[in-house]
C-alpha cells in the first residue's frame, strides 16, 4: 500500500461525501457519546473560524434533538476565548446568533497566558537561559490555557468538550499537543477541510466566517497555508485519493511523518 493509500485509510477521509448524510451522521454520534457519558451536553470554543462553527452547529442540533427526545434539557455551551483584544471576535458571536445558542461564555486567556510565560521565563533564566518565549511556544501556551479553561468549565457543568480538528490539520500535525488537541470527542475527524465547508455551506454558517482564511490564531497574521506552505486544496485533493504535484505530496507526507507522536498514543515501557 502506498504512503498517500495508507494515511487516506487511518485518516477515514471519503473522496466524495453526501453532506446531509454526514450532517446526520455526526450529530447522531454526538447524541449517543452523550447519553452514554451521562453528561448535560456539550460545550465548544467557538474561534470565529470554519471548524468551530461547524462543530457549534452540529453540537446544537445535537443537544436540541436529544432535550426534545428526553424530556430534559441538554446544553450546547459557546466559549470565547480572546487573548486581549481579538478583532475578529464579532464573528465568534455571529456563529452563536446563527445557531442560536443559549448559553455563552466569554473568558479572556491573556492575565493566566503572559503570567504561565513569565515562570516560564524565570525557569529559563535559573538554568542560565535568558529570552523571552519564542513565537511558537507563547503559541502553544495558548492553546493548551483555553483547554484549562473549558475543561474547568465543563468539569463545573457536567459537560464534554468538543473539539474542531479535522483530517486535514491530522494529516499535518496542525494542533498543538496537550493544547486544542486534548478533548472528549472530535466530531470532524474523518472530513478534510474542504468538506468541513461544504458542511458549513449546508449548516448555515455566517458568510464572514465562511469568507476568512484559516488561522490558529495564535498569533497576529498567522493563516494556517503562510505557515504551512502547503494549501488547503492541495491538502484535501490528496485526502480525496487525487493527484497532486510531487512537491506539495512530499511536504504533505514529511509533515505526516514529523508529526506522527501527536497522533499516537503516549509511548510507555
Amino acid at each position: 500500500m502506498s504512503l498517500q493509500r495508507d494515511i487516506i485509510a487511518k485518516l477515514g477521509v471519503k473522496p466524495v461525501i453526501d453532506t446531509d448524510e454526514e450532517i446526520r451522521r455526526r450529530v447522531e454520534f454526538l447524541k449517543e457519546y452523550v447519553v452514554k457519558s451521562g453528561v448535560d451536553g456539550l460545550l465548544i470554543a467557538i474561534s470565529g473560524g470554519i471548524d468551530s462553527a461547524v462543530a457549534a452547529g452540529l453540537c446544537k442540533i445535537a443537544t436540541d434533538e436529544l432535550t426534545a427526545e428526553k424530556g430534559r434539557e441538554f446544553k450546547t455551551v459557546g466559549v470565547f476565548q480572546p487573548y486581549g483584544e481579538q478583532v475578529d471576535i464579532s464573528d465568534s458571536y455571529a456563529v452563536a446568533d446563527a445557531f442560536q445558542l443559549k448559553y455563552r461564555v466569554e473568558t479572556n486567556i491573556e492575565e493566566a497566558v503572559n503570567e504561565i510565560a513569565l515562570e516560564a521565563e524565570y525557569g529559563l533564566k535559573s538554568i542560565g537561559v535568558h529570552r523571552h518565549l519564542s513565537r511558537g511556544g507563547k503559541g502553544n501556551v495558548k492553546a493548551r490555557t483555553r483547554m484549562v479553561v473549558q475543561y474547568a468549565l465543563a468539569f463545573e457543568l457536567n459537560l464534554l468538550v468538543v473539539g474542531t480538528d479535522h483530517a486535514s490539520e491530522a494529516i499535518t500535525g496542525f494542533f498543538t499537543k496537550y493544547g486544542d488537541g486534548a478533548v472528549d470527542i472530535t466530531p470532524l475527524s474523518t472530513l478534510n477541510k474542504r468538506q468541513v465547508r461544504q458542511l458549513a455551506q449546508k449548516l448555515g454558517v455566517p458568510q464572514s466566517v465562511l469568507d476568512k482564511a484559516p488561522t490558529a490564531g495564535l498569533w497576529e497574521g498567522q493563516t494556517d497555508e503562510a505557515e504551512l506552505g502547503i494549501s488547503y486544496d492541495d491538502n484535501s485533493d490528496y485526502l480525496e485519493g487525487k493527484t497532486i504535484s510531487p512537491e506539495a505530496q512530499e511536504k504533505l507526507e514529511r509533515q505526516y511523518i514529523k508529526t506522527e507522536h501527536k497522533r499516537a498514543p503516549i509511548p510507555g515501557i
